[in-house]
C-alpha cells in the first residue's frame, strides 16, 4: 500500500514533537527522528550509517558545531566573569530617557545568546519601570519583546548560523536583508504601551558617568563582530579550496576563541574556573545538537524524503508562500526555540523551493520563514524567557499577551510587504 510522504513526514514531525512535550533532549529529539526517517522512507541501516557518516565528516557540520559551541563558552564565560552586570551598570547615567533605557536594557542582554537571558535584565527593567507606574504585565513585556530584538539577524544566534549553513546563503548578505525587521520589532514594541511610556520624563542625574568603562564592556562582543567578518573574508581568499565553504564559519571560530581568551585574562581566570567554563554538560550536549539537525538534514535528502514531499507539495498545488509561513510558524509555536524550528522545517522548505525553480529567490523566502517561525517562537507558550520573565513580574500569561499581539502582527504584515519588496527588488542570488 502506498503511503503518502506527507503522511510519512507528518507521523515524523508528531514524534518528534511528542518527544519535545515529555522534555527529552533536542540533540536525541533529532537522531531518533533521522533514524525513524531513514527507515520510514526505506532506507537500510547501511545506507542510514553511510548518510550519518557523510552529515558529521561534512566540514559544514564540524564548523557549525565549534561555532555554537565556542558562542555558548563565549557567553558562560562573560557571565561567570559577570561583565554582563557590569556593562548594564557602566551604562546607567549614560542615557537619561526612561523610554530608552526600558528597550536598551534587555537589548543589551539580547546581544549575548544565553537560555533564559531575559531574566539578566529583568531588576534593571523593573527599576526603572516602577518609576513610571508601569504594571508588571507591562514590565515583562518590555523585558520579554525587546530582549529577542536581534534574533532575525545577529550572527551570534545558532538559528541564523544554521539557517546559512543549510541553505547555502552568505550569512553577512543574509544578515544585510534581514536586520530592517529588527528595526520594525524595536517601533512598533513601543505600540501597546502608548502614553505610558511616551510621557515618560528624563531621569535627573548629577554628571554624566564616562562613556569609556561601557565601551570596554562591548569588547568582547566587538571582537567576535569586526573580527569574525574580517577574519572570514580573509580565509575565504587565501584558504585552501576545500575549506572555502566554512571560511566564514572558521573567522567566527578565530574570533570568538580571541573574545574567550579575552575575558579569561582580563577576569583573571584560573585553571579551574576555564575548565569549568569548557568542561561541562550543556556544550556536549549542543554540539551534539548541532550535530544531529545536520544529520536530519542528510537523512531528509539522501533517503529522497525531502524531494517526494516537495513533489507531492507541488501536485497539491498548495502555493510556495503560504507553506514557507505555516510550516515554520507551527514549530515554533509548539517548540517554543529557533534552532528547533528551522532544523525541522527549513531542510524541507529549501528543498521545495528549489523545486519550485525559486532557488533564484531563496533569500527572500527563508527571510518569510525565518520571522514567521520567530513568531511563533515569540507567542509560544512554552518559551522559556516569556515563562521566566512573567514568573520574575508576578504576571500571567493572557495579560502579556494583548501586548505581544500588536507588534507580532505588525510584524507579520511587515515581513510579507518586505517578502514582496525583496522579490521585486533582489537581483536573483
Amino acid at each position: 500500500m502506498h503511503i503518502p510522504a506527507l503522511l510519512k513526514i507528518g507521523f515524523v514531525f508528531a514524534a518528534a514533537l511528542l518527544a519535545i512535550r515529555k522534555d527529552i533532549a533536542l540533540g536525541h529529539i533529532f537522531m531518533g527522528s533521522s533514524v525513524l526517517l531513514g527507515f520510514i522512507f526505506g532506507m537500510t541501516p547501511l545506507q542510514l550509517l553511510n548518510g550519518i557518516y557523510h552529515a558529521l565528516t561534512h566540514p559544514k557540520t564540524l564548523a557549525l558545531a565549534c561555532v555554537v559551541s565556542m558562542i555558548l563558552v563565549l557567553s558562560h564565560s562573560m557571565e561567570k566573569a559577570r561583565e554582563m552586570e557590569r556593562l548594564l551598570d557602566s551604562f546607567q547615567g549614560l542615557v537619561r530617557n526612561p523610554r530608552l533605557n526600558l528597550v536598551i536594557f534587555p537589548a543589551l542582554i539580547g546581544l549575548l545568546p544565553m537560555p533564559g537571558g531575559a531574566i539578566f535584565s529583568a531588576p534593571m527593567v523593573k527599576n526603572i519601570g516602577s518609576r513610571l507606574g508601569l504594571t508588571g504585565a507591562q514590565l515583562s513585556y518590555i523585558n520579554y519583546w525587546f530582549r529577542h530584538i536581534w534574533e532575525y539577524w545577529w550572527p551570534l544566534y545558532p538559528g541564523i548560523l544554521l539557517t546559512t549553513t543549510l541553505s547555502g546563503i552568505d550569512l553577512w548578505k543574509f544578515i544585510f536583508c534581514t536586520f530592517p525587521l529588527t528595526v520594525v520589532a524595536i517601533l512598533s514594541g513601543y505600540l501597546p504601551l502608548g502614553k505610558v511610556i511616551v510621557s515618560g520624563r528624563s531621569e535627573n542625574h548629577p554628571s554624566h558617568p564616562p562613556i569609556k568603562p561601557f565601551l570596554k564592556g562591548l569588547i568582547p562582543i566587538a571582537i567576535v563582530i569586526i573580527g569574525g567578518l574580517g577574519l572570514g573574508s580573509v580565509l575565504s581568499i587565501f584558504w585552501p579550496s576545500t575549506w572555502a565553504p566554512v571560511s566564514k564559519e572558521l573567522g567566527l571560530i578565530s574570533a570568538l576563541t580571541v573574545s574567550v581568551v579575552y575575558v579569561w585574562v582580563k577576569n583573571g581566570f584560573t585553571l579551574r574556573e576555564c575548565l569549568s567554563v569548557i568542561v561541562q554538560k550543556q556544550l556536549v550536549k549542543m554540539f551534539y545538537m548541532v550535530c544531529s539537525i545536520l544529520i536530519f538534514k542528510t537523512i531528509l535528502e539522501e533517503s529522497h524524503a525531502a524531494g517526494q514531499i516537495t513533489d507531492e507539495l507541488l501536485s497539491l498545488g498548495i502555493p510556495l508562500m503560504p507553506v514557507c509561513i505555516i510550516l515554520p510558524f507551527l514549530m515554533g509555536l509548539i517548540t517554543g526555540i529557533t534552532i528547533a524550528f528551522v532544523g525541522t522545517s527549513f531542510p524541507i522548505l529549501i528543498v521545495l523551493i528549489k523545486s519550485a525553480n525559486q532557488a533564484n529567490f531563496m533569500l527572500p523566502y527563508l527571510m518569510l520563514a525565518l520571522a514567521s517561525g520567530f513568531i511563533g517562537v515569540l507567542v509560544s507558550p512554552v518559551h522559556l524567557c516569556l515563562l521566566l520573565s512573567n514568573e520574575y513580574f508576578h504576571t500571567a500569561l493572557q495579560p502579556v499577551y494583548r501586548y505581544v499581539a500588536v507588534p507580532c502582527t505588525i510584524l507579520f504584515a511587515s515581513m510579507v510587504a518586505y517578502f514582496g519588496l525583496l522579490r521585486y527588488f533582489l537581483p536573483p542570488s
